[in-house]
């Protein structure tokens, strides 16, 4: 069901079911996609590609949140944005727990191209004290756990932003934001391959 949007700064953007490279919204947007690399829970390669696309619409949600975090003196970095059905079968027969993994369907989350895993860095790209690494399947990673004061402030930011930007967070995941419409879209697989910019 699609959250009350009338708070947001976003309400003007509208369902666009189209793929687009996150770069053509905001090249402040750093990408650093886990999946591509060994560096992740898995310890392998998942996916041939280190583009972060997601649906239009979606992406520039993103990038008025990234707007909004600039004008603070902060940088977004993505670790995962969309994900091919066949990368989530991956991830999900290496660890078939729904809390942290969730089963494949091509109509949710990551794989519809609606939610971003990401961070917060300083302008010079330098990651932001969190309470947990990202993907740290354990209490460290809910929302509720307890933070220190400086890893309350940054959470804080992230979460009021993306909640501006029309973005609801995953309650296990603090990394984890979906986008409110993402029920308007319908289930589509693209090679984000395509969308790279020479």
């Amino acid at each position: 069901m699609a959250r009350e949007t009338s708070i947001t700064v976003a309400n003007s953007i509208k369902p666009d079911p189209g793929f687009i490279n996150l770069l053509e919204i905001d090249d402040s947007i750093i990408v650093d996609l886990k999946y591509a690399t060994t560096d992740n829970f898995t310890g392998q390669v998942i996916y041939d590609f280190t583009t972060a696309v997601a649906r239009i619409g979606t992406a520039k949600k993103l990038g008025i949140a990234a707007q909004l975090f600039k004008a603070q003196g902060y940088r977004i970095k993505i670790w995962d944005a969309y994900r091919p059905t066949t990368a989530q079968k991956r991830l999900y027969e290496v660890y078939p727990d729904d809390t942290w993994v969730a089963q494949p369907n091509p109509n949710y989350s990551h794989e519809k191209g609606v939610t971003f895993d990401m961070t917060l860095t300083d302008l010079a790209g330098h990651e932001l004290p969190m309470q947990s690494e990202f993907d740290d399947f354990s209490d460290r990673a809910k929302r509720n756990y307890p933070r220190n004061r400086e890893q309350e402030r940054y959470y804080q930011l992230l979460n009021t932003i993306m909640t501006k930007a029309d973005f609801h967070g995953y309650e296990n995941e603090w990394w984890d934001f979906m986008d409110n419409d993402a029920d308007a879209y319908e289930p589509m697989q693209v090679d984000p391959n395509d969308y790279r910019i020479e």
